[in-house]
């Protein structure tokens, strides 16, 4: 059974200065939850309805679930047609980053993307191309935003994410910049073997000016139709797909 307490944990998590101040994010749905319980995540938390617990199977002996009913989890439930299980997930430390692993291959940078759904699509296809790190502006959207944990469909249990000053990060990394921009060289004439920094913008603006002053190589996605831009999650998937394409040609 829930209590009030709990009620009020969980509804708390929905805002980000009761995330940070709790430590605790919300994942939610079966596929989702079972992700991050075999993550190196640590899981705070469990509540499931009789349904969604049997079909979990086997929990580690060190995850506290708490059975609850249907009407009690549609109380904590952030879906329009809730799965029956939720999961308080502890956040990840932010203690910096590894340069070397950095350096190493290519990264996605996002400059104030502020779309949940968004986020969640770039977080989800950088798992699929085997990117390992997203950093992203201070005035991104939060990755731990349920809407945006939801979108990544458990793949925010694999992905690195970090957020920092942009342009900061681009001088201590001295690393090739790449920024998506409307005019500049064609993305399928573009080099990207090598490690480097792909800098992708918010949906409205772009790139910053101070940031687009950092870019290297300014790169677009031919343009055949009259559409006037991509959205951004489409955009960072292109990237990511050519970059991978050129690593497997090799």
């Amino acid at each position: 059974m829930l209590s009030k307490a709990q009620i009020s944990l969980i509804t708390s998590l929905q805002h980000k200065k009761f995330r940070k101040q709790h430590g605790l994010f919300i994942v939610e749905g079966l596929k989702s939850v079972l992700e991050f319980l075999s993550s190196d995540y640590r899981i705070h938390s469990l509540f499931a309805t009789t349904d969604a617990r049997t079909k979990m199977g086997n929990l580690p002996e060190n995850i506290k679930c708490i059975e609850v009913s249907t009407n009690e989890f549609e109380k904590i439930s952030n879906l329009t047609n809730p799965q029956g299980v939720l999961a308080l997930v502890y956040l990840p430390p932010t203690d910096g980053f590894s340069w070397p692993e950095i350096r190493q291959q290519h990264s996605i940078l996002l400059d104030d993307v502020q779309d949940p759904g968004n986020l969640g699509t770039i977080i989800r296809t950088a798992e699929w191309f085997g990117i390992e790190h997203i950093v992203c502006s201070n005035g991104t959207v939060d990755a731990f935003n349920p809407k945006v944990v939801q979108a990544t469909m458990g793949s925010l249990a694999r992905v690195k994410i970090h957020y920092t000053s942009l342009p900061d990060f681009v001088d201590h990394a001295q690393m090739p910049v790449y920024g998506a921009l409307l005019s500049g060289q064609s993305i399928y004439d573009t080099d990207f073997r090598k490690a480097g920094l792909i800098v992708m913008g918010n949906e409205g603006n772009g790139i910053s000016e101070v940031l687009q002053k950092k870019i290297d190589h300014a790169i677009t996605i031919p343009r055949v139709g009259q559409a006037e831009s991509l959205n951004v999650a489409v955009a960072t998937t292109v990237f990511c797909s050519e970059i991978a394409r050129q690593k497997f040609k090799d």
